[in-house]
């Protein structure tokens, strides 16, 4: 069964911008440039008849494109332990509403969506348990603050299926969905 996500892509330019910040953290687990996306909505394991449902649903969400930038560097961890690098996207009320519509779509899919607060971001390294990280982590956020990327429009968002390979997870995208208004 795939694991399966809803997400914006990052195009190739705004990839190689943050492509130049993923160094200078031990243990960290940078993530390639063709996995780097913005999670509108995480499904976990699906079904083939779900995915399929979810996959001809999503079809019928209407919404604009919409600009987007990402803007400073955060870190999520679990107690003391860090578990990822992150870029934030800005604050978009177009973006807020198509998560919103996205999850929607799910949950009527009978998918179980996590109720947590909407944050938007990009993955740039996870962590294993145990992960050594010293000052270096705090190094990080201090030199990449004020990163800003160039803004970008979103065109189309994806649902994507990610299997676990030798260096990482392998995400392949498996329906497209444009942004037409």
């Amino acid at each position: 069964m795939p694991r399966l996500f809803v997400a914006l892509p990052v195009p190739e330019e705004v990839a190689d911008e943050l492509a130049a910040l993923q160094s200078g953290v031990p243990d960290a687990r940078w993530q390639p440039a063709e996995n780097l996306h913005v999670t509108l909505c995480f499904c976990d394991e699906v079904q083939g008849a779900v995915m399929r449902d979810l996959e001809e649903e999503l079809g019928d969400i209407a919404a604009p494109r919409f600009a987007l930038a990402l803007a400073g560097v955060e870190q999520f961890s679990s107690g003391k332990q860090p578990r990822a690098l992150a870029a934030l996207v800005e604050h978009s009320a177009s973006l807020e509403r198509l998560q919103q519509k996205v999850s929607t779509v799910a949950r009527n899919c009978g998918i179980a969506v996590e109720r947590r607060k909407f944050r938007p971001h990009v993955t740039l390294a996870r962590f294993p348990n145990g992960a050594e990280t010293g000052h270096h982590i705090a190094q990080f956020m201090a030199s990449h603050s004020t990163f800003r990327s160039a803004p970008w429009v979103a065109e189309h968002f994806a649902l994507y299926s990610s299997r676990r390979g030798r260096a990482g997870s392998i995400y392949t995208e498996e329906a497209a969905y444009d942004l037409t208004f």
